[in-house]
């Protein structure tokens, strides 16, 4: 616990809408002490401390030692002065706020728990807290602490509002002290020459601790935190490692923890809430994405794009976790080069970096020719070009986060608009700048740290006045625009990059390696028919495929088996509303859906194909035969399986409508079952799959390692899990991308 009277701070500050359970949970604090000279300072705190002001006192309830001294547990009642407007004190009733605090101390296990609850008003407001001092899992000299709250608000007088405002200014500006507390008495203990102390060793002569005949005061039992990340013990060495150039933490387990000195070393300076927030969401993700999250910055990215929103960030990051998983964006680097016509006629490159560490990308875009390169490569390799970009941004800024020793999440881009004409506002050119926009604001946000443009003509404001629609509040504001050699005079460019580098054709010294751009030769021109056809090659070139499921109207795809023992794996994400999973197996081939789209076996939908296999008048367990238990699936997740076979035949993988049944003791369907139908709207659900048949000899581990199929993250993710052993069985695995 940092310090009791942030317990009622700390539930002010979370206070969002009434009947709405917040949470808030810390970084892991590593304090480079033994435990035991850890818990002498802690000690000092009590009953009261001259650095906490409202602290006012404390008393001891009840209080446990065991004979041999290991086991000390202390209940007490804490009084805060609250920091609060007379009149909101007058109308609750109070002056002083009462918090229950209760300390299990474990010195054989050199463990400390901290529970506490309000007892205050605990009628409107429910408070849990838990904190936790531990041993570092890889250095038995230094000591972790973490914490977490909860709350559960009922009302509190109709100043919730205020009381928040109130709570917010408090605890941002104080949830940091708790360290400094620390600190602070480490320090006077050591200028009492106490630098150390020893650990606790069992008595020579000890009774059994069942066997003790001394008299304990009662002890309340433990509160129930409802936080269950706080369970967990500290065992991810890479991430609490603090050295001085710790290693970057790896994706892995859901025990997996953030330190404080390793997101301010990586991801910057942030408030305790918005440290909460990036924990929480990176701890939703590792839940359901099983191990398989993307990186804190990239993370943290969604996060700001949504003033640290957590549902709405959530929801951006999933989506766009789907689009990248859809289109293997993660593989643009290594797997798509460029067409010689970008290589030679694409005016943009990467030139060293600004005065801030950002990577510079400059874009000589009044000299490139955007309708050439339309009407030469189409809207989608430009596309995939500046996708490409993004990625290359993205690495970029990782490895200058490691050479310059301080957080760079963001790069920035230089365009100079030196020949921009009306050649340039050809209108399928904007519909293709207007398209890109639209894709990189969805997916790579708060990655552009700073936008210079220069020399704008008199034709800019008409190209500004149709783009800046499309573009973030957020993004606009990094918009510094200079009209002919204004860049040059004070407040422009020397302001934010060195002299050094600043590129030739803008005055500098330096020489740009950018290409020059010019008129792109008509001789390389596409037809429209060509560039139709090359950009399905380009975009819609993926593994997966969309199919609807509608009620009564399953979606089947038909997979034939010759040699037994061969592996069926599939990977499938529910994009809309909850379906059941199952497979089935044939002896006999199903008759082929008919190719009429009205017909009873087959629908066709702008949202994906639905096709139906198993005739109606086919009989379970006498034409065919389930493999595989049903799987329920719900609206979000994303399943990852694989199933040996036993028999050569027809297997049948089938998506069906998931209908919510009613309560086990009544007729009458429960709300949440209504509410959750409510979502489907017309009985209809989506789903995005990919299957393949892999030989046994050459299958590597189930699905969840990911060796045999073409999904991941790669780049985004830090690190993937792997299996190691392959079952007869399937094995599934399930997280939420949508």
């Amino acid at each position: 616990m940092i310090f009791k009277h942030y317990f009622f701070f700390r539930f002010e500050l979370t206070i969002v809408t009434a009947t709405m359970v917040q949470k808030y949970q810390s970084p892991v604090r590593v304090y480079k002490h033994p435990f035991e000279l850890i818990m002498a300072a802690y000690e000092r705190r009590f009953p009261t401390c001259p650095l906490i002001p409202m602290f006012v006192a404390s008393d001891t309830v009840n209080e446990y030692k065991s004979e041999d001294e290991a086991i000390h547990v202390i209940e007490r009642r804490c009084k805060l002065d609250i920091d609060a407007p007379r009149l909101l004190k007058k109308i609750a009733g109070v002056d002083y706020v009462y918090f229950v605090q209760k300390n299990s101390l474990n010195r054989r296990e050199r463990t400390l728990h901290i529970e506490a609850y309000n007892e205050t008003f605990s009628n409107r407001v429910i408070i849990n807290e838990h904190c936790c001092y531990t041993v570092h899992p890889d250095n038995e000299d230094w000591t972790c602490f973490e914490q977490s709250a909860s709350l559960d608000i009922k009302s509190f007088f109709g100043f919730e509002s205020t009381v928040e405002k109130i709570a917010m200014k408090q605890y941002t500006s104080n949830i940091k002290k708790g360290k400094e507390i620390i600190e602070y008495y480490l320090k006077q203990l050591e200028e009492e020459g106490i630098t150390f102390v020893p650990r606790w060793t069992p008595p020579v002569a000890c009774k059994s601790e069942s066997s003790t005949t001394h008299t304990r005061r009662p002890v309340s039992p433990a509160i129930n935190i409802p936080d269950s990340a706080t369970k967990e013990g500290l065992n991810n060495k890479e991430i609490l490692n603090t050295s001085s150039s710790p290693s970057e933490p790896t994706a892995g387990t859901p025990d997996d923890k953030l330190d404080a000195d390793y997101i301010k070393r990586y991801l910057g300076d942030l408030t305790p809430m918005q440290e909460s927030c990036l924990i929480r969401l990176r701890q939703w993700l590792q839940e359901t994405h099983k191990g398989k999250i993307p990186k804190d910055e990239h993370i943290l990215r969604f996060l700001r794009a949504r003033d640290f929103n957590i549902d709405k960030a959530r929801e951006i990051l999933c989506q766009s976790l789907t689009w990248r998983k859809q289109h293997q964006v993660d593989y643009i680097l290594d797997t798509w080069n460029p067409p010689q016509v970008l290589q030679d006629y694409y005016a943009g490159g990467w030139h060293h970096h600004d005065k801030d560490g950002r990577p510079l990308y400059v874009l000589r875009l009044g000299q490139m020719d955007t309708k050439g390169l339309v009407r030469a490569l189409g809207e989608e390799a430009l596309l995939r070009y500046v996708l490409s970009i993004n990625e290359e941004g993205l690495r970029r800024c990782e490895e200058n986060t490691k050479v310059f020793g301080r957080p760079i999440s963001s790069w920035t881009c230089l365009v100079d608009l030196e020949g921009l004409n009306m050649r340039h506002l050809w209108r399928p050119g904007v519909k293709a700048l207007l398209r890109i926009i639209e894709v990189v604001e969805a997916n790579y946000p708060e990655t552009l740290g700073r936008l210079l443009i220069l020399r704008a003509p008199r034709v800019f404001p008409v190209l500004w006045t149709l783009v800046s629609p499309f573009i973030d509040d957020n993004t606009r504001k990094k918009f510094l625009i200079y009209a002919g050699n204004d860049y040059q005079g004070p407040g422009g460019l020397l302001d934010y990059i060195d002299k050094e580098i600043i590129p030739d054709f803008l005055g500098g010294e330096c020489m740009c390696e950018v290409p020059e751009g010019g008129l792109v030769p008509k001789s390389l021109y596409r037809t429209a028919e060509e560039l139709e056809n090359e950009d399905i090659k380009l975009w819609t070139e993926t593994i997966y495929q969309s199919a609807s499921v509608f009620k009564g109207a399953p979606h089947e795809v038909l997979i034939q088996i010759v040699d037994a023992s061969s592996v069926i794996t599939w990977d499938f994400d529910v994009c809309k509303g909850d379906i059941v999973f199952n497979i089935f197996h044939s002896k006999r081939a199903p008759q082929p859906p008919k190719k009429d789209s009205l017909g009873a076996h087959s629908i066709t939908s702008p949202g994906g194909n639905n096709v139906q296999l198993i005739d109606k008048v086919w009989q379970l367990g006498r034409d065919y035969s389930m493999v595989e238990s049903p799987l329920i699936c719900k609206e979000g997740e994303s399943v990852q399986g694989s199933h040996v076979t036993r028999w050569p035949g027809f297997y049948i993988l089938q998506w069906k409508f998931h209908s919510m049944p009613a309560c086990a003791t009544t007729n009458l369907p429960r709300v949440d079952d209504v509410l959750a139908s409510l979502q489907v709207s017309s009985h209809k659900c989506k789903v995005m799959y990919y299957t393949e048949v892999i030989g046994s000899e050459d299958f590597r581990g189930s699905m969840t390692s990911l060796e045999s199929s073409h999904s991941g993250f790669s780049q985004l993710s830090a690190a993937t899990t792997s299996s190691s052993q392959s079952h007869s069985s399937s094995m599934i695995s399930r997280w939420r991308f949508c």
